[in-house]
Parts: structure tokens; C-alpha cells; sequence
């Protein structure tokens, strides 16, 4: 049976109305493909322009190399002058990407290079975009965003492959507890469904994210992303109306993040242990069980 994959929605553009009852609503993924055609971002966005107005700073850098057990979520694996890693990224495949860069605090004039989607949903945080950078064959492992937000990811420069999973696979993808990432031995695009038979039957969505594509992930949609090819995309995130998703990610952020990072650093590998057991024990007693149903 294997991981069970469907295309996913694609729109060259769509209406309030149409985005709201059609994927808003019943929190459905979905590609728009015109939403970026007029910010002066989809001209102006080559990676020499990107180079130039960041400018000479240094960033870190993040590989797919498996989480140090003690370290907090997201510790970066070393770190590069930003215009060294573009011309790293045009010139060959890496494992190294920007994760969640904010261009703003070196470059203030992007603000006025893209348009958030307000004609569609409501709730934008404007002023902090995020940028993600990546060199081609580099993965971003699968998991969903710990606050919670509607986002929008628009792809520059390139192609990306992305699988998209509901939350209510989540056991079925072996969520680590206290975390909002799955255990990472496995590969999703080519699993092993011997040593991790949870996967077997799992439902997603599939898509292909071109120079200029916009794609709608709702709230608590897991995601796993590869870059064909060295290239960025910016994230715009909205907040749901949702009081118990805002309550959700405040939990999320404060209580989990640091329970979390606190065990790590006490108990280092014995935690990260005892996570990836009950990881896997959750995701066999779903399988047992038939969920989700």
C-alpha cells in the first residue's frame, strides 16, 4: 500500500468566497498559482538581488543531519556569510539551508516587494516575513510549525517537492512527544515500512512548487520540503480565529518549548531515548488500533 499520496489542488487564482468555503474553512491545502504574479518580488527576486540587499551578514546554517539529543530545537549546524551561501547554492548541491531568516532586520525595502494575501483571510503579521533558503537535494525534515499559523509559501529560483499530512496522522508519523517534529530515521519520500510499518497506509498530498507558486498550509499541517534546485521561499503567516488554536500555540511555545529544552539539557540522551521508544509505541498502537479513522 505504501504512503498514500493525491495531488494537490492547484488554482491560477481564486475569490474570497471560493478560498474561504473551499480550503479556509475545511483547512485544505492548495497551490495558487497568479497570487505573486504582481509583486515586484516575482521580477525582482533573483539571487543577486537577494545577495545585494541583504548585504554582508553572517547566518546560520541548518543540515539534515540527525538533532543533537542535548540541544534545544533548532540549534544550527554552523554558519556562513550570507553572500558566500548564495554563490554555495548556485553552484552546487548542499545539505545547508537558511531556516527561518527574517530579511527585514538587513533589508527593510523587501516589505515592499510582496503583498500579503489580505483580499483572501484576515489576521497577517505583516511585518515579519520569513525567508528559507536551501541548496539542491536539501530536506527539511517533517513536522508542523509550533505556532500554529495559516501560511503562505511562496517559491523563488526554483523547484521544491513538498508532502503534506494532516494532524490527525500524527502518531502514524511518530511525533516525538513534547515536540511538533517526527523521529527522524525514517525518509518519507522512500520509507522503510519494515522498521516503521506506522507508515504504511498513511494519507498526504503531494505538490510541486515552481518560481512564483503560492501554497496555502493551514494550521497544523505537517510538512516535509526538498529543493530540486538551489532557491528561496518567503513564508507569510496568519493567525486562525480560533481561540483554542491561539491557546494551542501559546501552550506550544511556552510550556512544551521549554519543558522540552529543559529535559534535554538535564537528561540529554536518556530523554531523547525514552522519546524515540514512546514515539514508536504510539505510532504501533495507532496502526493496531486502525487510526485515525
Amino acid at each position: 500500500m505504501g504512503v498514500i499520496l493525491k495531488p494537490i489542488d492547484i488554482v491560477d487564482d481564486i475569490t474570497k468566497e471560493e478560498f474561504f468555503e473551499k480550503y479556509l474553512k475545511p483547512r485544505k491545502p492548495v497551490v495558487i498559482k497568479n497570487m505573486a504574479r504582481n509583486w515586484p518580488a516575482y521580477q525582482k527576486w533573483t539571487m543577486e538581488y537577494i545577495k545585494e540587499v541583504v548585504g554582508d551578514v553572517t547566518v546560520p546554517l541548518y543540515d539534515s543531519a540527525k538533532a543533537d539529543p542535548a540541544a534545544p530545537i533548532n540549534t544550527p549546524t554552523t554558519e556562513m556569510k550570507f553572500a558566500d551561501y548564495i554563490d554555495l547554492i548556485q553552484r552546487e548541491p548542499t545539505d545547508l539551508r537558511i531556516f527561518f531568516f527574517d530579511p527585514i532586520k538587513h533589508a527593510p525595502d523587501i516589505l515592499n516587494d510582496y503583498i500579503s494575501p489580505k483580499e483572501l483571510m484576515g489576521g497577517f503579521l505583516d511585518k515579519y516575513p520569513s525567508m528559507f533558503f536551501g541548496g539542491k537535494s536539501s530536506v527539511t525534515f517533517l513536522h508542523y510549525d509550533i505556532d500554529l499559523a495559516h501560511i503562505f509559501h511562496t517559491h523563488f529560483n526554483g523547484r521544491k517537492h513538498v508532502l503534506l499530512f494532516e494532524q490527525k496522522w500524527k502518531d502514524r508519523l511518530y511525533c516525538l512527544p513534547y515536540a511538533t517534529y517526527a523521529l527522524e530515521d525514517f525518509d518519507i519520500e522512500n520509507p522503510d515500512f519494515e522498521k516503521f510499518p506506522a507508515l504504511d497506509g498513511v494519507q498526504g498530498i503531494e505538490c510541486f512548487l515552481e518560481h512564483g507558486d503560492t501554497l496555502f498550509m493551514p494550521t497544523g499541517w505537517w510538512h516535509w520540503m526538498k529543493y530540486l534546485d538551489g532557491s528561496f521561499s518567503l513564508s507569510l503567516r496568519a493567525w486562525d480565529k480560533s481561540w483554542g488554536v491561539k491557546a494551542n500555540s501559546l501552550w506550544n511555545l511556552t510550556v512544551q518549548r521549554g519543558f522540552d529544552n529543559f529535559m534535554k539539557t538535564k537528561f540529554k540522551g536518556q530523554y531523547m531515548n525514552w522519546k524515540e521508544k514512546k514515539a514508536v509505541e504510539r505510532a504501533n498502537y495507532a496502526l493496531k488500533r486502525g487510526l485515525p479513522r
